[in-house]
């Protein structure tokens, strides 16, 4: 098979998936091996961003997904039902940083930086699939390890967490933002 070939097979597979599909499902597939594919992959995501494609593919550590331009969200919103969605409040997003920053982390540590409670703030993010249990601790009442989500990657925007920005470059933003009050 050639390059053009492959392309258009795995765009087919990503778009009759929709979910993100692994690199080793794809090369599996198309009985090749893993480094062939994320070459074939990283041309692909080029071309479509070249081309300014109304489509574009996403990658989330090792997964690809076919999925929309950011750039195009009014124009699809026209299109899509309204639908309620809730932004998440204040508690809620504190909880969700110190979670991306420190995973694995358990509640009882989250709950000593922020200074308060966080049930309903961990209840939140875990229904809303931005965090998981990644396991138990291993001490006295094995509290659970709490980490983020594939689903957090893709809706922040980040490849992986070695994507996120410095903790240290935020404080001194925020730092420079609570000086300008």
């Amino acid at each position: 098979m050639d390059s053009k070939e492959l392309k258009s097979i795995i765009e087919a597979l990503l778009f009759t998936w929709g979910d993100p599909l692994e690199i080793k499902d794809i090369a599996s597939i198309l009985e090749l091996d893993k480094e062939e594919v994320g070459t074939i992959m990283s041309e692909m995501i080029d071309e479509f961003d070249y081309n300014m494609r109304g489509l574009k593919i996403i990658k989330v550590n090792d997964s690809y997904q076919l999925g929309t331009r950011p750039e195009h969200f009014s124009w699809i919103k026209k299109l899509s039902s309204p639908k309620v969605v809730k932004n998440l409040s204040n508690a809620a997003l504190e909880t969700l940083s110190i979670i991306a920053y420190r995973q694995p982390i358990i509640k009882s540590d989250i709950e000593a930086i922020r200074g308060v409670r966080c049930d309903k703030a961990i209840e939140t993010l875990t229904d809303r699939e931005l965090i998981e249990e990644i396991g138990r601790l291993e001490r006295v009442g094995r509290p659970i390890l709490y980490g983020t989500t594939d689903v957090f990657l893709r809706t922040f925007g980040l490849e992986g967490l070695e994507n996120l920005p410095p903790l240290n470059e935020l404080i001194d933003d925020f730092d420079s933002r609570e000086g300008e009050k």
